[in-house]
This record gives structure tokens, C-alpha cells and sequence, in this order.
């Protein structure tokens, strides 16, 4: 069975802007109430002018029904002294009351019909006229018309429907007194109602949600990031509020986590800056040694030996490029900057690693515009950053496959570099430990897991950030965010931003 025409598109209705605006927020919900108040008040006061205008109608059309049954009561007063004293004195002063009784009824007469009906109306009204003529006929003949006993049944029968109208206007009016009288109730429950559903809505859309953002915000002070979700009856500014809140605690979750990474990270530059210094005497003996002992005695060493002191050679060189990476990644001193074309660094860089990734079947592909902002840093540093990912890319690809580079211009102030390989991709539990110290997934011998702390730290100093988005068996993509030259030109950064900066730098690994 199809919808009427008329309500085929309430639903559409009820689900348009202005109707969630009234419905879902708070300020919509309080202007129903008012206006539903307003029209309520309204409708009751013109209900109570209504009552209190018809009370007035009847009161003064009450004294008009006295008016009548007072002349009534004249006339048959004057109608007993005739009919005792046989003086037409009495018959002349009841003929002016008498007359007094007709247009009081005819002014009257829609009332009297409203009041009974319109059959009990002309039988008084008969009556009134039979004993008008009755009444002039004693008046002009005298004794001679009767013996008076049709007149005092008309006068008896005048008197009681003068009284019956008199006691139903009475009722009438009796019964608008007790309508007037309600109407102050009515006021009082119309208010009443809209003070319930004010607490209602105060309590549930108002103090239960703000109760709950309490609570989440001693959780928070407490160091629980965990968002206590919405309470209550929901209204869409409170709703946006404690979703605002519940957003805030997650980014200081987030936030949170960050500042511990970056702590532990220059907790560990400190310690492994010492071991580094400690280190490096050391293995520049051993490789000075061994230097010295294989110029010595290599002509009488056989094919054996010469190999055994060839691999103290290779592997205090390995230990010294480890104690490098370490000296690298703990330090703190800024070395100078200056404006450098995104294309150089990226030409020397991929020059440095060419030959290292033709050997591993891999081909680069790079897509730099010919205009593009200047980043301002340390080429040294920089070529460093870049050296690690495309090593890291080519590892990543043992089957051979494509680095592809691309810089944009990214506003405001930043310049972004994406390297992306082609090769396995890293899954998301690996992802947020890979700029961790000595964190590595490659087998023992194969690496230190310092390559990308050192790049994390060198793109910190800077000022920069990166991200990491990889997906398992299509590939990675690192961004490096390097600010653009011109905006080093404004004011440095102040501690905290510097700080916020070293935050984000690993907000996305």
C-alpha cells in the first residue's frame, strides 16, 4: 500500500538540515521548548480573555434576566393590590413596569433561545403578550372583565419562566467563573511540564556528558589516554565537544608516545656517544696493528695467514664504520648549513649507491621538476640521510626492481622527498620500532639497525619529519620533510616547537 501524497516525503523532511539542527543540538531543542511554551501561554491566555470576556457577557446579561424577573415581581404586586383593593391605580402603575418587560425580552431573545430553546422562548414570550392584553382589558373595563383568575395564572406562569431563564443564566454564568478559575491551573502545568523537560534536558544533555569529560579529564591527569566515550543523551554541541575531547586524548596518546621515543633515543645518544669514544682507540689499534704487522711479515706469511689478518682488516673497519654510525647518530652539534637544490642532493647521493644497486638489478627513477624550492642543510648530512634509505631500498628488492625518487613542494615551508621501492614492503607490528637503535629484521652480520636512527636524528636536526607507508609485497614509501630555504629566513624556533618538531619527526613510523 503506497504513502499518501502528503506525508511521501516526511521522512526526507525530518532528515533535512534545519530539521537536525531543531532535533540534534541543544539550542534547537530549547527553542521548541519556548515556542511550544510560547504557543501554550498564548493559546491558554486567549482561552482565558475568551472566558473572562464571556464572563462578563453573562454577568451583564444576568442583570438584565433581574431586570426582568424584578418587573415580574412589580407588576403582580401591583396585580394582588388590584385584585384586593379593586383600585385601577395599581393596573396603571403595573402597565409601566410592564412595558419595561418587552424590549428587555426582544434584546435578550437569541440568548433566551441559546439558554433553552426556541419553543420554550415563544411560550414565554406568549404568555408575556397574553398578559399584556389580559392586563389592559381589567384596565379599561374594570371588574366587569372577570373575576381575575386568568390573570393570576398568567402572572403565575410569567413569574416562573422569568425565574427558570434567570437560574440557567445563572448556571452559565457559574459555570464560566469555574472555567476562569481553571485556566490558573492550566498556566501552572504548562510551566510545570516545561521545567521538567528543561531538568531533563539539562540532566541528560548537559550534566551527564560534562560528568563523563570529568571523569576522562582526571583520567588523562592520571596518565589514561583512553577516551571515556559519550554519555547521555546526545546533542550536537556536546556531542562535538566530547568528541573533540576524546580526539585530544588520543593525539596526546599519540603525542605521548612520541616524547618517550624521542627521550629514549637521546638517552641512548648520550650513553652510546661514550661507548663510541671508547670504542674507536681501540679498533684503530687493532687496524694499525694488524696494517703494520701484515707490511712486516706478509712476504713470509703463506696464502692462510695473509687472509686470517686480511679479515682483521675487514672486520675493524666494519667495527670502525659501526662506531661511526654511532658517533653520527649521538651527535648533537649543528654543522653549517646552507641552500642546497633538492637535485644535487639527490644526484650525488644516487652517484654514491649507482653501481652498489646495478650489482642488485635495481634502477632508479628519478622525478625532480626543474624549478623547485632550495632546502637549507648540510649536504654532508643529507647525502647521509638519502644514502641509508636507497641502501635500505636495495636490500628491500634481492629480486631487482625500481627506486623511484620524487620531490614536491609541499606548503607551507617544506619540501618533501619520497623514495619508493618496489620491494617487499615491512608489516605494520616492524613499522613502529624501525627508528629504534639496533633495531634490525635482517639476519646476524647483516646490520647494526643504526641506519635509520641515524637518518631519524640527522632529519630531527634539521627541523624535519618523516613518514613511512608500506604495504607487504608492493612495496615502501619513505617522505622526508626538509624545510625549504625561505623559511629559515623567519625567527628561529623557539625550544618547545623545536622540541614538538623532534616529536612528529617519528609521528608517522
Amino acid at each position: 500500500m503506497s504513502q499518501p501524497s502528503n506525508f511521501r516525503h516526511l521522512p526526507r523532511l525530518l532528515h533535512s538540515q534545519p530539521f537536525r539542527w531543531l532535533l540534534g543540538s541543544i539550542k534547537g531543542q530549547i527553542f521548541i521548548l519556548f515556542m511550544v511554551t510560547f504557543i501554550s501561554a498564548s493559546v491558554l491566555t486567549l482561552m482565558d480573555f475568551r472566558d473572562l470576556s464571556m464572563l462578563k457577557r453573562h454577568l451583564v446579561l444576568e442583570d438584565r434576566y433581574h431586570d426582568i424577573l424584578d418587573n415580574v415581581l412589580e407588576v403582580r404586586r401591583y396585580e394582588k393590590n388590584y385584585l384586593l383593593y379593586k383600585d385601577s391605580a395599581n393596573l396603571q402603575e403595573g402597565k409601566r413596569y410592564l412595558e419595561k418587560i418587552d424590549p428587555l425580552v426582544m434584546s435578550l431573545s437569541e440568548d433566551m433561545i441559546y439558554l433553552t430553546d426556541r419553543k420554550t422562548f415563544e411560550q414565554f414570550h406568549g404568555v408575556l403578550v397574553d398578559y399584556a392584553k389580559t392586563h389592559q382589558l381589567y384596565l379599561t373595563k374594570g371588574e366587569t372583565s372577570g373575576d381575575g383568575e386568568v390573570m393570576r395564572r398568567q402572572g403565575r406562569d410569567l413569574t416562573n419562566f422569568a425565574t427558570k431563564f434567570l437560574r440557567v443564566k445563572q448556571q452559565k454564568t457559574q459555570k464560566a467563573i469555574e472555567n476562569v478559575l481553571l485556566l490558573p491551573f492550566a498556566f501552572l502545568g504548562v510551566f510545570f511540564l516545561l521545567m521538567l523537560l528543561v531538568i531533563w534536558l539539562v540532566s541528560l544533555g548537559l550534566l551527564r556528558p560534562l560528568k563523563g569529560l570529568q571523569r576522562t579529564i582526571r583520567d588523562v591527569a592520571t596518565g589514561n589516554y583512553n577516551p571515556g566515550g559519550y554519555q547521555g543523551f546526545r546533542t550536537e554541541e556536546m556531542s562535538e565537544l566530547v568528541d573533540a575531547f576524546d580526539q585530544m586524548a588520543k593525539e596526546l596518546a599519540v603525542n605521548q608516545e612520541h616524547l618517550l621515543q624521542a627521550r629514549k633515543m637521546a638517552a641512548l645518544g648520550t650513553f652510546t656517544a661514550g661507548i663510541a669514544h671508547e670504542l674507536n682507540n681501540p679498533l684503530n689499534n687493532i687496524s694499525l696493528t694488524a696494517e703494520t704487522y701484515l707490511e712486516e711479515y706478509g712476504e713470509r706469511m703463506d696464502e692462510g695467514g695473509r687472509e686470517l689478518i686480511g679479515d682483521v682488516l675487514s672486520q675493524s673497519e666494519r667495527a670502525c664504520d659501526i662506531v661511526k654510525n654511532l658517533l653520527d647518530f649521538s651527535r648533537t652539534q649543528q654543522r653549517v648549513r646552507t641552500s642546497i637544490d633538492p637535485r644535487e642532493i639527490i644526484a650525488g647521493t644516487v652517484a654514491l649507491v649507482k653501481n652498489h644497486a646495478a650489482l642488485a638489478g635495481v634502477k632508479f627513477d628519478v622525478r625532480i621538476p626543474e624549478v623547485s624550492r632550495p632546502v637549507r642543510g648540510s649536504m654532508r648530512s643529507l647525502q647521509q640521510v638519502f644514502t641509508n634509505l636507497f641502501s635500505n631500498a636495495v636490500q628491500a628488492m634481492p629480486e631487482g626492481g625500481t627506486i623511484t625518487v620524487e620531490v614536491v613542494d609541499e606548503s607551507p615551508g617544506f619540501v618533501r622527498f619520497d623514495i619508493r621501492d618496489t620491494g617487499m614492503g615491512i608489516a605494520p607490528e616492524t613499522v613502529e620500532h624501525i627508528f629504534e637503535p639496533f633495531f634490525t629484521t635482517k639476519d646476524a652480520g647483516q646490520g647494526t639497525g643504526l641506519g635509520l636512527s641515524v637518518v631519524y636524528a640527522i632529519v630531527k636536526r634539521h627541523g624535519g619529519r618523516l613518514e613511512v607507508n608500506s604495504e607487504i609485497g608492493k612495496g615502501t614509501v619513505f617522505s622526508v620533510f626538509l624545510q625549504a630555504a625561505e623559511s629559515e629566513e623567519q625567527p628561529a624556533a623557539s625550544e618547545q616547537e623545536r622540541s614538538q618538531n623532534a616529536v612528529r619527526a617519528g609521528g608517522n613510523s
